[in-house]
């Protein structure tokens, strides 16, 4: 008699980015599939996505959720609450960002069953496991759940090596209307989890405990040239939190792309000092083989900020891997934070300067301007908590947090007003082809960004005023 085969339910929710739901395909990869069929819903790519989980309901052994702190909660929770309702016995497990930051705080939610913390892969597989045979999650490393009312917390699970898991198997998800929605050809990709350093506002070092893993050269080629073959894409996006972290593995990574005659453009994730390190000939290499986007995060244009902060990097190296970008024709990304609680305004004009410098050192150079907020498990936060300043504590509470747009109540309305001038105006001053229309508002804006003369923004007015969006002035 055949074994019975099992249906797992993973559901992504509703948000404003459309990056492929790698977590739930890695999850889903894991399960054998001779005794388990998964369905991915993503609900970014339905209209009604409690439709398309309804068909599945009646047979599913559990519902997996991915959640990210934000909006994403909102639609988690609507759904988890919709499930409960119509079958109320399916248990409902929760992962990613979110619960592995409050494993137990999201039990608080009766329609939350259990969470998986960290890398989930090995986590969630024994989940089921215990699920199809019936038996209890006690003791189930990396998980926290809730029996017979009480809720309790088990051992963390060390991390894995990536290279035991399983390939990724994305013809779980419709990877053609992930291309068309993106509108381009783009295979999203993790090839290293984790990270080691220690940034202190950054909630990796508390998730992952400053540890990395990652996919070996070789394993890496197999995976990408089987998948450029099959879904024949055109740009490759890493996403790794930290790509570059080892020279040789990365030298070897562009070797097999070329030997093996893929033919895509791929974008990863650098730090400064990982770019300083780097000869010419290996920004070279990564060249040919195809790179053309790096993101480099500045965080400050203070030395002493980013110190404060535990970069670990210096304001020197920042430059040093900028120009080798712009000698080597890489397009790079830069995120910067200001609105850091007691910051002086000296350092936020520290910024601004050091986003001027990079922009102007080649038109394919990119700043991005964020204000910080506290994102929960870093030890910033945790300051800014014992201070006084209130964190969410309920669920619906942190689907309002605003990690992208927002700003702390620390931060004035004129700093704050003066930062959005700036990057309107220095997003204009080093526009690239700029058309003859735009051609005086960009050499006005080259003038504000010289002069650092950011008041009476009456350009700025004018090109919101015919522009969809709030205006800021």
């Amino acid at each position: 008699m055949p074994e019975k085969k099992y249906t797992i339910l993973l559901y992504n929710p509703q948000a404003v980015f459309y990056t492929m739901p790698l977590g739930l395909l890695a999850l889903g990869s894991q399960l054998d599939p001779k005794r388990f069929e998964v369905i991915i819903v993503d609900g970014r790519l339905e209209a009604e996505p409690l439709r398309a989980l309804q068909p599945h309901l009646a047979g599913a052994l559990c519902l997996g959720v991915t959640v990210l702190t934000g909006r994403p909660i909102q639609d988690g929770l609507k759904i988890s609450r919709a499930v409960k309702k119509l079958r109320p016995d399916l248990p409902v497990i929760w992962g990613g960002w979110h619960p592995s930051l409050f494993p137990m705080a999201c039990l608080d939610e009766p329609a939350i069953d259990a969470t998986v913390q960290a890398q989930g892969e090995e986590t969630f597989s024994e989940i089921v496991e215990r699920l199809a045979a019936r038996q209890s999650l006690e003791g189930v490393a990396g998980c926290a759940f809730r029996a017979d009312g009480v809720v309790k917390q088990n051992a963390p699970r060390p991390m894995q090596d990536m290279n035991a898991l399983a390939p990724v198997n994305y013809d779980l998800i419709p990877a053609a209307k992930y291309f068309s929605i993106k509108k381009q050809r783009q295979l999203d990709y993790i090839s290293s989890t984790g990270c080691y350093f220690r940034c202190t506002f950054c909630a990796d070092p508390f998730v992952f405990k400053r540890k990395w893993s990652a996919l070996t050269p070789p394993r890496m080629g197999d995976e990408l040239q089987t998948l450029w073959q099959k879904y024949h894409f055109e740009d490759l996006h890493l996403q790794d939190e930290t790509f570059f972290t080892h020279r040789e593995r990365v030298n070897q990574i562009a070797e097999e792309f070329l030997r093996r005659g893929l033919k895509f453009s791929w974008t990863a994730t650098m730090r400064a000092d990982q770019g300083t390190r780097m000869s010419e000939e290996e920004f070279a290499l990564c060249k040919r083989s195809g790179l053309r986007r790096v993101l480099i995060g500045v965080e400050s244009g203070s030395q002493e900020m980013l110190d404060w902060m535990k970069k670990d990097i210096t304001l020197e190296q920042i430059y040093l891997a900028a120009e080798k970008c712009a000698r080597h024709d890489i397009a790079v990304d830069f995120p910067m934070i200001v609105g850091f609680p007691d910051e002086t305004e000296e350092s936020v004009w520290a910024t601004l300067r050091i986003a001027k410098k990079l922009r102007a050192m080649s038109p394919k150079f990119k700043t991005q301007i964020f204000f910080y907020q506290p994102y929960p498990g870093s030890p910033i936060a945790d300051s800014v908590r014992e201070k006084g300043y209130p964190m969410p504590k309920t669920l619906e509470e942190w689907a309002d947090f605003d990690f992208v747009g927002a700003y702390g109540p620390w931060v004035s309305r004129q700093k704050w007003k003066l930062v959005q001038r700036f990057k309107f105006y220095s997003r204009h001053a080093w526009e690239a082809h700029s058309s003859r229309l735009r051609q005086p508002l960009q050499k006005l804006s080259n003038w504000r960004c010289a002069a650092d003369f950011y008041k009476f923004p009456i350009e700025k007015w004018l090109v919101e005023s015919f522009s969809p969006g709030p205006q800021i002035s």
